[in-house]
């Protein structure tokens, strides 16, 4: 009787663990579908740690290089605070935002930062934009439908 008992345990145990590991996703996950003709980005740097500014490039850089978001990315890059420094002439990131201006980056720098801590638009670079503030930029784009991206 013991024998049969324990028998019987383990053929309940075996139906009902067995089914749950066999269990296998009916499809594999891949990320969203891109299936609007246009998305827009606009990246906020307000840091002046060269770790923080690579990184904020890198990642603009990497939505460019989604294959989903091809031909379809528009994206700027608006700067104030510390982040000043990634426009700065003397600074080493003059190449990374000319490739991300070759693609349509748009650069911008908030003019209050400038007027705010005495940086005169000779010491950028010449390539880049300027907006009356960075955070009336960041609140006009959230409106226009622009994801805000905070790396």
């Amino acid at each position: 009787m013991k024998n049969l008992l324990i028998l019987f345990a383990a053929l309940v145990l075996t139906s009902t663990i067995n089914p749950a590991f066999s269990q296998q996703p009916s499809t594999v996950f891949t990320g969203a579908e891109a299936k609007r003709k246009n998305y827009k980005a606009l990246y906020v740097l307000n840091s002046g740690d060269d770790k923080k500014i690579n990184s904020t490039l890198r990642n603009i850089k990497n939505a460019f290089a989604d294959p989903r978001l091809e031909g379809k990315l528009n994206v700027e890059l608006v700067v104030f605070g510390d982040g000043v420094k990634v426009f700065d002439k003397t600074g080493p990131f003059e190449k990374a935002l000319l490739e991300l201006q070759a693609k349509g980056v748009i650069l911008a720098q908030c003019e209050n930062t400038l007027r705010e801590r005495k940086i005169d638009k000779s010491s950028l670079f010449p390539f880049i934009s300027f907006v009356p503030s960075g955070n009336g930029e960041i609140i006009i784009r959230h409106y226009q439908g622009w994801a805000i991206v905070h790396p």
